[in-house]
């Protein structure tokens, strides 16, 4: 597949989140449009790919828009959108990204996205959570730690499975040997560090699995396509060559049953600290519980 990058400006760059997004944060952010990892493992199964207003026809994986003007545009909006956050919404939180790869191999070159964390130094949201599925997040450690003083800042790193190749279908678009390095080295420099296993895909070892991230990861987050796609049923996912490679490996890894036997193992392993589904994602996390501040309290503090 030809991939075609292209350089953009936007009058907006923060979202205010609806949908699946609306308890997670205020806000969602993209640096770029479209992804280069689309065409990988986590392209085959990604909801976005279903989504009209982005692809405008193109192929999931084919292009990349490079928002050039990313930090001018949050510089733009930052009052505004933070005084609207805390108002309707209590917290100004933005979630990096929920439809692109903030670290994929456009932001070598083009850097949006280390612009948009060093205005974030100015100019803070209350939380930023930060996901992707690629190693490359650790190029950034320097700014993390400071911007950790200024906002609350979680990372999501995506690890769906513990194998590299599922059935005849891509490779992920790094390998998770590579991620689980990456994890280790955020969680070292004292950053809360989270590997959503999403969608969940069949898992080989799964004691083995959840063993090893104990000690990486902070907590898990346990998404199955069903009930995680945005649509009824997992239909969305139905609809690619997803779950037909899942069933080949393991048939129940199709259906909610599966996630839940690997949601007993995973607590099994850290304990207080799996999440499920949109809760994991907001940080409401299996045996956690509020305080007296009406503040999440994880299961486990480190």
């Amino acid at each position: 597949m030809k991939l075609t990058i292209f350089q953009t400006t936007v009058g907006q760059i923060l979202t205010r989140t609806s949908g699946f997004l609306q308890s997670v944060s205020s806000h969602s952010l993209q640096p770029y449009c479209g992804c280069a990892l689309g065409s990988s493992l986590c392209g085959v199964g990604c909801y976005v790919r279903h989504n009209i207003h982005i692809t405008r026809g193109r192929e999931w994986g084919s292009f990349v828009e490079v928002r050039v003007n990313a930090a001018e545009a949050y510089r733009s909006q930052y009052s505004r959108e933070q005084a609207w956050a805390r108002r309707s919404r209590g917290k100004f939180g933005i979630f990096l990204s929920s439809s692109t790869e903030p670290f994929q191999p456009a932001e070598r070159k083009y850097r949006v996205t280390r612009s948009l964390l060093e205005t974030m130094l100015e100019l803070p949201p209350d939380f930023l959570i930060v996901q992707t599925h690629c190693p490359q997040v650790v190029d950034y450690l320097d700014l993390y730690p400071e911007l950790g003083k200024r906002m609350q800042i979680r990372f999501h790193i995506s690890i769906e499975t513990d194998t590299d190749q599922l059935g005849e279908l891509p490779k992920p678009a790094s390998p998770i040997a590579k991620r689980i390095v990456a994890a280790g080295r955020l969680r070292a420099a004292g950053l809360r560090t989270v590997i959503t296993v999403s969608p969940l895909l069949p898992i080989a070892k799964p004691e083995e699995f959840f063993a090893r991230l104990t000690d990486v990861a902070d907590a898990v987050v346990i998404d199955h396509f069903i009930g995680g796609d945005g649509s009824a049923n997992g239909a969305r996912t139905l609809r690619t060559a997803l779950p037909l490679a899942m069933g080949a490996i393991d048939p129940g890894s199709v259906t909610l049953e599966y996630r839940e036997k690997i949601i007993a193992i995973a607590r099994r392993h850290l304990p207080g600290r799996v999440g499920v589904n949109i809760d994991g994602f907001a940080g409401r996390f299996l045996d956690g519980r509020y305080n007296a501040s009406g503040n999440w309290v994880w299961g486990l503090e480190r």
